[in-house]
């Protein structure tokens, strides 16, 4: 027997298929590219995707054959919705966090609530990358669809949705609506008065780990799965990257290193709501039972992804054409010493602690002999600095931090892990299967079927760890007084940039 697990994020979809003891049997991956119709606008092409997701799932069981699948699970991106009626009809795209959509009601908000209270509500404060402006720009401007849509799913909700479960949102994806109330586990009546938007329009919640429902007969046979096996509901995906890689406990943070590179420490008591703010970080309901999280992000893959697109645009086709890793290559070119080339990694807008959406992406220090492969070392260790500033706050709100544990696509590379660990000065740990996300869905699907009595037994039975990544004392203090260097940046261009945008 087997688990799948599901992986749904900005830039790809994952299946594979895992064995009750963790090995993986077998990986499908597809890429895709989110849509711009307009400038500032960024979307997902949900039936395409849609279509994406079943081709891997279908590849992954293929592979697989002989270990017939015992449920299912979905691990996806957060804030994005698709738009379905009753009858599994999909009715359109969906709005990405970025999309700048939505942004004309912040001020309005802003005075109907005051930030203080809304964090007491649902543990976060308010912006536009949440699901909520999404909805209200959709019931203004387009409200045939906001009528048409019986529900608006998350995409893991979505995606076990038309296999065949009920339309559910788990505890962590319902959170990133901004219309969740997480001390009491359901949708907020205040927030959706203010927001004047309708209950009815969103799923029911429930845990992580809960079975939602079965695979229909009819897709079950399409994608080679056994009829009927249980729907797990699944989390937002930096909950399930560290069920993936056993960040259970507080004291524990996940190092996403996939489409945005986000630290995920867990804790077990909310912190005082004036600390969070201030430090713009949030509070959610981990995939674990009784724990929380919050996200320290910002862009990582995707600028790695913009630079290959960008400056390897003719080895993107040789490497597709003979399956060569393009992204291992262009890292090989990186320098030994640190990055002449200082970059803002502000190409969309930023995580916490201030959430810029009047910026741009710099690059400072560029000479005629500067290379291509410095400049992909520049931006890496930019976006490092970026979480680096906002780990030094952590303490400040009572949360610390002694294990870290790196996944996703960015942790195969033994370089990018290393220069993380030399930036951030702590010793990060490289499990076995980084591929956490799917991982953390499998080891959820386990506990719903009943294979594992709780989620600690799966991660104990289903993750084993690998090397762990020391800092390099020399590196740490180059990189110390580079880090000092970075941060002076954004204050000396933040009113230019501004004028710029």
């Amino acid at each position: 027997m087997s688990l799948l697990g599901i992986d749904v994020g900005t830039s790809g979809c994952k299946a594979a298929v895992f064995s009750e003891d963790g090995r993986m049997l077998d990986l499908a991956y597809e890429e895709y590219d989110y849509q711009c119709p307009q400038p500032g606008w960024a979307e997902l092409d949900s039936l395409k995707i849609w279509r994406q997701v079943k081709r891997t799932i279908a590849q992954a069981v293929a592979e697989a054959k002989g270990n017939p699948v015992k449920a299912v699970c979905v691990s996806s991106l957060g804030e994005s919705v698709v738009p379905v009626t009753a009858s599994r009809k999909i009715l359109g795209p969906a709005l990405l966090n970025f999309d700048l959509r939505g942004e004309e009601y912040l001020n309005e908000l802003r005075g109907l609530i005051r930030a203080e209270q809304l964090y007491q509500i649902n543990g976060n404060t308010l912006g536009n990358q949440y699901t909520l402006t999404k909805l209200k720009w959709i019931k203004q401007h387009q409200p045939e669809l906001y009528q048409q849509a019986q529900v608006f799913l998350p995409w893991s909700g979505f995606i076990s949705f038309m296999l065949g479960a009920d339309a559910k949102a788990d505890y962590s994806l319902a959170n990133r609506t901004l219309l969740f109330d997480l001390e009491r586990r359901d949708w907020s009546d205040k927030l959706l008065d203010l927001a004047q938007l309708d209950r009815e329009k969103l799923p029911a919640t429930v845990p992580s780990g809960a079975v939602i429902g079965s695979v229909a007969t009819g897709i079950a046979a399409e994608l080679g799965l056994p009829a009927g096996i249980p729907i797990v509901s699944g989390a937002h995906d930096q909950c399930c990257n560290g069920v993936g890689c056993g960040v259970l406990a507080p004291g524990q943070a996940l190092y996403g290193m996939g489409t945005y590179l986000c630290l995920t420490p867990v804790f077990e008591q909310r912190p005082e709501t004036s600390l969070m703010i201030e430090r713009g970080l949030n509070t959610e309901h981990h995939a674990v039972p009784g724990q929380y999280v919050c996200f320290l992000y910002n862009q990582g893959g995707a600028l790695v992804k913009w630079f290959r697109n960008t400056f390897a645009a003719v080895e993107r086709q040789q490497a597709q054409a003979s399956g060569e890793d393009l992204y291992a290559l262009l890292l090989a070119e990186m320098p030994e010493d640190l990055s002449q080339v200082m970059v803002l990694p502000h190409f969309t807008a930023t995580g916490p602690p201030d959430f810029i959406t009047d910026s741009c992406g710099v690059m400072a220090g560029l000479k005629l002999e500067t290379s291509r492969g410095e400049i992909l070392k520049g931006l890496i260790e930019a976006m490092t600095f970026y979480i680096r500033a906002t780990f030094e706050t952590l303490p400040g709100a009572g949360l610390a931090v002694e294990d870290f544990r790196a996944v996703g696509g960015g942790s195969k590379s033994d370089v990018w892990i290393q220069i993380s660990a030399d930036i951030l000065g702590r010793p990060i740990i490289r499990p076995e299967v980084n591929e956490a996300g799917v991982l953390g869905a499998a080891i959820l699907a386990g506990v719903g079927c009943g294979i594992f009595p709780s989620l600690e037994a799966g991660a104990g039975t289903m993750v084993r760890l690998g090397r762990t990544f020391d800092p390099d004392p020399n590196k740490q203090v180059l990189y110390a007084e580079r880090f000092a260097k970075y941060q002076r940046l954004w204050p000396l261009m933040a009113d230019y940039l501004h004028d710029l945008e």
